[in-house]
């Protein structure tokens, strides 16, 4: 095999059951089962070799890959500590077979000789239930793309597969890959760390870059369906050119590299994710180098978060700060001192060629120069060797049952691979502290790592912390990290800065991250917990000034006892109601007098009843609104008003009919008088009012209601009507009917006896009450508030004063100054004079 050819392949371990011993080499070890494993010990440098600042330990045309070489050792360390060990499977030694495939795959002939027989020959069979390969499992390859090369294989015959670095979703998919299995959870969990982490430190406004292979398509789609609701917003999304091997860049890959260092330069993101494998990567970090950009945090992908070559350039640390999503370090003990040993001993001839060898066992330069490998080794971690060797003891527990070993032997001899890939996914055990089991999808739930890279070569170069915990889904943060920023503060990466208590947040543009604070209107606040784009209404009894995060009560308004209109109205309702029982004293006590008959006589005490019974509901303006006061006024209050104000129109219009329209309609007026004429009608507007009022109560509700206040909205007045100026006018529109009645009534009268005429007195009335309806109404479609309600009770007072005083107020003159005029033949005397004028 050409040089060529042996540059593009990674090495590939298996597990192999032999018949007969072979020789041991550092490729193979006898044994009756035998381990392989695939790994990238060797990676072609000639496409790198102007990359002088990264300072890449060269060898010749390679560069020995110190990851894949502690893989590899991992392999060979636990196939010998189960070997030396015989209570796993006692009297039965395991044996490996490896082959490099090296950086590009190269998979399909070691695999097709794998599968093969002991004659070499792969036979067309239609049951291979009972077919014997060479290998029992295959552990590897180490990427995603070679492991679903060699998975499509292996499936055919349900040869178990187990890989320990493939992140790849697709290979959870069991229908395209029933055989395989991971030592690693998939790249969701990777994508949920970092998101996690994202948030963890507020950064919501980033880059992401990913390689034009399906490797960073896969990624950057799983991240975005990540990102979907979680607050965190991509900037801008470029894809770096991937070289081929052994190709120099091209000019158009070069001038592509030069816009996205650009872009990034001037990109507000200051968080940059990165999807690729590392060799797309080392022309991009020249670019960046080159245009001098700084201040980054730059989160890596599992396929080069560990990586030792971009490590080992130390002007990256003048880039930003790097942090990279891995598997977890678990110490084996005894392997970092047989992994030295094992890079110091003698490589392997160069020009032999085994019996049983592949193409990909022959590298003429393999380990060419071990002092470097050393160098290496002695820098690197364990990091991910604890995969490698917990794949090969799944196998030898799925061995130990397949068997049935017991404490001394294994008696079971042919072991099928679909027997062998049962047994596997049945695996339950502990392996230094670690629950070693397969899930549904055929993964191992092992925690994963977020690594700072240090710049200390005293110290291990990729520090951890924080971990996260694939069953939990949850990301521990373990120790601060060393920001690579002037004051070491933690990098801001956001398109907006969060806006202050109390203001929402204003889109600008498509991205949700992007935003313009802007104030909560008073009666707004904002409730972060439900939505920071929308400003939320204060319930009807609370308030808020602009900018608050919560409501306040509203201050409750009405009219209370100590206030000064308060006592000035209830002072004159005291007046009425004091001089109203003095007026029903009087006219009792004077009740056949002449006065008290030409006033209506018993229909005077039906006046004053409901006057008295109005002024005790003035109270129930004061206090806090109920259910109670509102009733009583929408109710009594306005049913003693009305009461008083039919019986002064029919008392108009009785005088008129008595002197007026007598003699012209006697027969009518037989008739009121017979049945009682004024009675009637003063029983027909109280129905009339009380179904008013009943409709009223039907319609709004009894309940007080909440009214705000505009020129105030902190203050609020408890209404008994939602709607009071409606109200107001339905309850009042008969009563001002009726006043309007009887003041024509009163007017028509004016040329009566001075003892009968009493136009002037109940035009006064009825005047006052209409006028100040008529401004009280104008009044309340300006002003709002408690001056409406005391406007309103005080209106209400004085009609009551106005019909106490006004038209009662002469009669009780007459009776108490006048008695010479309270006699029936001074009556008689005015009447007589009255007709004698008329004719």
């Amino acid at each position: 095999m050409g040089p060529q050819a042996r540059v593009v392949c990674s090495l590939l371990f298996l597990l192999q059951v032999l018949a007969e011993p072979a020789e041991n080499s550092d490729f193979s070890l006898a044994g009756d089962y035998l381990l392989g494993g695939l790994f990238t010990l060797h990676a072609n440098v000639k496409g790198i070799v102007h990359l002088n600042f990264l300072q890449v330990p060269k060898c010749k045309e390679y560069e020995t890959k110190a990851l894949g070489y502690t893989f590899m050792q991992a392999m060979r360390f636990a196939v010998q500590e189960i070997n030396n060990h015989s209570s796993l499977l006692p009297g039965v030694r395991l044996g490996y077979e490896m082959v490099d495939v090296c950086y590009v795959s190269n998979n399909v002939q070691p695999v097709l000789f794998f599968l093969a027989g002991e004659d070499d020959l792969l036979p067309i069979q239609e049951d291979y239930s009972h077919y014997e390969p060479r290998v029992v499992a295959v552990v590897g390859p180490d990427s995603s793309e070679s492991a679903m090369t060699v998975a499509h294989f292996l499936s055919l015959l349900l040869l178990p597969q187990i890989t320990y670095s493939a992140f790849s979703d697709k290979l959870r998919n069991k229908r395209s890959f029933p055989s395989l299995l991971r030592t690693v959870p998939g790249a969701d969990h990777q994508i949920e760390a970092m998101v996690q982490l994202m948030l963890y430190f507020r950064w919501n406004w980033i880059v992401v870059l990913v390689s034009s292979d399906d490797y960073g398509r896969d990624h950057s789609h799983l991240l975005s369906e990540r990102l979907a609701g979680r607050e965190v917003c991509i900037a801008f999304q470029e894809m770096l050119p991937t070289p081929q091997p052994n190709q120099e860049m091209t000019q158009q890959e070069r001038q592509r590299l030069e816009a996205i260092a650009d872009k990034l330069r001037h990109s507000s993101a200051r968080v940059v994710v990165l999807f690729s494998p590392d060799q797309a990567l080392r022309n991009f970090f020249h670019e960046v180098l080159r245009q001098n950009i700084s201040g980054l945090v730059w989160l890596a992908s599992e396929s080069w978060a560990t990586d030792l070559v971009l490590h080992s350039s130390t002007k990256l640390r003048h880039t930003g700060t790097f942090l990279g999503i891995t598997t977890q370090s678990v110490p084996i003990p005894g392997f970092g001192e047989f992994r030295a040993r094992r890079a110091q001993a003698r490589p392997p001839t160069s020009n032999g060629t085994t019996q049983r060898a592949t193409c990909n066992q022959e590298c003429d330069t393999c380990l060419d120069t071990p002092e470097s490998l050393t160098t290496i080794l002695r820098f690197s971690s364990q990091r991910g060797a604890y995969n490698v060797y917990a794949a090969v003891y799944a196998v030898a527990h799925a061995l130990h049952s397949l068997l049935g070993c017991s404490q001394t032997d294994c008696p079971k001899e042919v072991v099928y691979p679909w027997q062998l890939l049962q047994e596997i996914k049945k695996v339950n055990f502990t392996l230094l502290g670690h629950r070693i089991y397969f899930d549904q999808y055929g993964d191992l739930p092992i925690p994963l790592e977020v690594v700072q890279w240090q710049w200390d070569l005293s110290q291990d170069p990729f520090e951890s912390i924080a971990t996260y915990y694939p069953r939990q889904r949850w990301l521990e943060l373990v120790r601060n990290v060393s920001w690579q920023t002037p004051n070491g503060t933690v990098p801001v990466s956001m398109c907006s800065k969060d806006c202050q208590p109390g203001q929402r947040k204003k889109a600008v543009g498509m991205q949700p991250c992007c935003f313009e604070c802007v104030d909560c209107l008073p009666g707004t606040f904002l409730n972060k917990t439900a939505d920071e784009f929308y400003c939320q209404p204060c319930p009807g009894n609370e308030w808020s000034h602009r900018g608050d995060t919560s409501c306040f009560k509203r201050q409750l308004a009405f009219l209370r006892w100590h206030e000064a209109p308060t006592i000035a109205v209830v002072m004159l309702a005291s007046l009425g109601f004091l001089s109203t029982l003095a007026i029903l004293g009087i006219f009792w006590r004077h009740f056949r007098t002449p006065v008290v008959r030409s006033a209506g006589g018993p229909m005077c005490f039906l006046m004053l009843v409901p006057l008295l019974v109005a002024y005790l509901m003035v109270p129930t303006y004061v206090g806090p609104t109920t259910v109670l006061k509102c009733v009583f006024r929408q109710t009594f209050f306005t049913l003693c008003f009305t009461v008083c104000i039919s019986c002064i129109a029919v008392r108009s219009f009785q005088i008129v009919c008595v002197f007026k329209l007598a003699s012209r309609l006697p027969r009518a007026y037989g008739y009121w008088v017979r049945w009682h004429g004024p009675y009637v009608f003063v029983a027909v507007m109280t129905a009339l009012k009380v179904a008013i009022v009943v409709g009223t109560l039907l319609i709004t509700t009894t309940r007080p209601t909440a009214l705000t206040i505009p020129d105030d909205p902190k203050v609020m007045i408890l209404s008994c009507n939602p709607n009071y100026r409606k109200g107001l006018l339905v309850n009042t529109s008969l009563d001002l009917l009726l006043s309007v009645a009887g003041f024509s009534f009163a007017y028509m009268g004016k040329e009566l006896p001075t003892n009968y005429n009493e136009a002037k007195f109940i035009t006064f009335c009825m005047t006052f009450y209409f006028s100040s309806s008529v401004s009280l109404c104008t009044f309340m479609s300006v002003y709002e508030g408690v001056l409406v309600t005391i406007l309103d009770l005080l209106v209400t007072v004085l009609n009551l004063l106005g019909i106490s005083l006004g038209y009662f107020g002469p009669k009780c003159y007459m009776i108490l100054f006048f008695p010479e005029r309270n006699t029936p033949a001074y009556f008689s005397s005015m009447i007589q004079g009255y007709t004698m004028r008329r004719d």
